[in-house]
């Protein structure tokens, strides 16, 4: 039997309408909406996309989504400048880099200089920190979060399944390593370097794929019944969008699988909505006497 479909984009389309009344709620209460500013360096045609994409959807549910785009040659210390500004703007809840930077720009620096509280893609060290010791209060990296709420629409029960991640940066592969530790799952993080890596996939109830490799996961990599997670986007030799899992032969093995478009994607900008709410309630209620 072929393997559910998570939609990613229906389901995205849910947080969407939660975070639009959550938006109005918001500013019916405190006289302003959530405030939301994407930083842009440089004019990458996939990254203006994005960008443009996050500015209009904030808007659509009623976040002031702003995006700030800088020539690629903006230097470290004018985009550390804009930053300290969007900090100190009490309008503004939610501050986004997005990466890659150029290269003349230090990733680390850059992102070390966003206010925690307004980090909402959470990739501040503190935001890292809270993440990785299991403490609350701290925001998670969008993509990570947005594949939680898929495997919760899907009533995948983590608790005691296996887990395994393919895949170990810092913006997808361990955050959902430590979100899936948080549910009590039991977690293994596999990467390019792992031996016998298909043996090692074949474990999974649980197999989220963000290794950034085309069908790098074959069929028989799938254990009978797992739920897969595809955060890949990749290319393939004919220029067609794919994932790291081969979706026609692991769906004849999982019990649901995400497509590619159409799964993890929309969920990420949705994840992004979601947090710039978290943020600016939390804001709110920290500054409450």
């Amino acid at each position: 039997m072929a393997a559910k479909i998570l939609d990613g984009k229906a389901i995205a389309q849910k947080v969407r309408d939660e975070v639009r009344e959550g938006v109005a709620r918001f500013a019916a209460a405190h006289g302003r909406p959530p405030g939301l500013e994407v930083v842009l360096v440089g004019e990458d045609p996939a990254s203006v996309t994005h960008t443009r994409s996050k500015e209009r959807v904030s808007n659509e549910v009623g976040i002031r989504g702003r995006l700030r785009a800088l020539p690629a040659g903006t230097t470290e210390a004018e985009l550390l400048a804009l930053i300290a500004e969007l900090n100190a703007d009490d309008a503004v809840d939610g501050i986004l880099v997005q990466l890659p930077l150029p290269e003349h720009l230090r990733e680390h620096a850059v992102l070390d200089a966003i206010a925690p509280a307004k980090d909402v893609d959470g990739l501040h060290p503190v935001n890292a920190g809270l993440l990785a010791l299991g403490r609350p209060g701290g925001l998670a990296p969008c993509t990570p979060v947005g594949c939680m709420r898929l495997l919760a629409e899907a009533g995948v029960e983590l608790a005691g399944a296996r887990a395994v991640v393919v895949g170990r940066s810092h913006l997808v592969g361990r955050p959902m390593a430590q979100l899936l530790l948080a549910q009590h799952a039991t977690v293994a993080i596999a990467h390019s370097r792992t031996r016998d890596l298909r043996a090692i996939c074949r474990e999974a109830d649980v197999l989220v794929a963000a290794a950034g490799k085309a069908k790098l996961i074959g069929g028989d990599w799938i254990k009978e019944g797992a739920t897969v997670i595809d955060v890949g986007m990749n290319r393939d030799d004919a220029g067609k969008l794919v994932g790291d899992v081969d979706f026609e032969a692991a769906r004849e093995r999982a019990a649901w699988i995400t497509p590619v478009p159409g799964g993890v994607g929309p969920m990420t900008i949705a994840s992004l909505l979601e947090a710039t709410l978290r943020a600016a309630e939390a804001r709110v209620a920290k500054q409450r006497p």
